[in-house]
């Protein structure tokens, strides 16, 4: 089946949910890349995230492969057996770009793309609608992905991770006017979203097999904005922690280094471990 690009909050679209038509309190938010997986489900009547589990691979594998994982994970985990009244799935991968509105020509995606990214002739791409920064996300998702979702469930919502971490921020930063660096932390790779005085500044991914090139990276995107380490504030978010040796050589070479917070209002049968872990995942709800 050929899937059209869909704005943010828009949904492919079914008669019924394969398993039941009826409606249900259940939500589920299922985080893709090629590092890992992760999946939660909220019962929303009691805004409570009944589960939460992270699969973490120990190489970087294709989409192909990653699709065998999560049809793993479906059967262990019987996820199929719920039915949901909503289903988002992020696309976590460097296949992206933003494009201001104004300027944006749905005939023109691959063009935008090509400019920082590897793409193919073949490659499906999409967009979401960056409202609070009036903009448009376009990329690449794993269109694999995308129809074992559809043919599992028929509805759901896709979005890429930075859609989730630029909406997120801007609205956490909406009256902060001092520049806040946040690095969203994966298994080796992170996102960067730099804000000033409550606009976004900058948006990045890259990958890292190492602290010293994680510390680079941030220390040249932050130099090139003109941006002091001894002034700004570097903000950790995602699977990281104090003990971490990312965390460390942070400490180093920057003054001002803390964890966000996903200041969520949920309960948990089973807690994340930190109040900054799996943002993207639980904010897309």
């Amino acid at each position: 089946m050929k899937l059209k690009p869909l704005e943010t909050g828009q949904r492919l679209m079914a008669q019924t949910n394969k398993t039941s038509n009826k409606l249900t309190n259940l939500e589920l938010s299922i985080q893709i890349s090629l590092s890992g997986l992760s999946f939660c489900i909220l019962q929303r009547d009691t805004n409570t995230i009944s589960s939460l589990k992270e699969v973490n691979f120990q190489k970087k594998l294709n989409p192909l492969e990653v699709l065998d994982h999560l049809k793993h994970l479906f059967n262990t985990e019987n996820i199929t057996q719920n039915t949901y009244s909503a289903i988002t799935i992020i696309h976590d991968n460097d296949l992206s770009t933003l494009v201001p509105k104004p300027l944006f020509n749905e005939d023109c995606m691959a063009d935008y793309l090509k400019f920082n990214s590897k793409i193919l002739v073949s490659d499906f791409i999409a967009y979401d609608e960056v409202v609070v920064n009036d903009s448009m996300n376009v990329y690449v998702p794993y269109i694999n992905i995308n129809n074992f979702i559809y043919d599992q469930f028929g509805a759901f919502t896709f979005k890429h991770v930075s859609t989730v971490l630029i909406e997120e921020i801007l609205h956490i930063e909406k009256n902060t006017s001092k520049p806040k660096v946040y690095v969203n932390i994966s298994k080796n790779h992170f996102e960067t979203v730099i804000v000033d005085n409550a606009k976004l500044i900058l948006y990045n991914t890259f990958e890292y097999n190492t602290p010293e090139d994680f510390i680079y990276y941030i220390l040249f995107a932050t130099e090139q904005l003109n941006l002091n380490p001894e002034t700004f504030n570097l903000v950790f978010i995602g699977d990281v922690s104090k003990e971490d040796a990312l965390y460390t050589i942070a400490y180093k070479y920057i003054r001002n280094v803390s964890f966000g917070n996903r200041n969520d209002a949920y309960k948990y049968v089973e807690a994340p471990k930190y109040n900054h872990s799996n943002f993207t995942l639980i904010k897309s709800f």
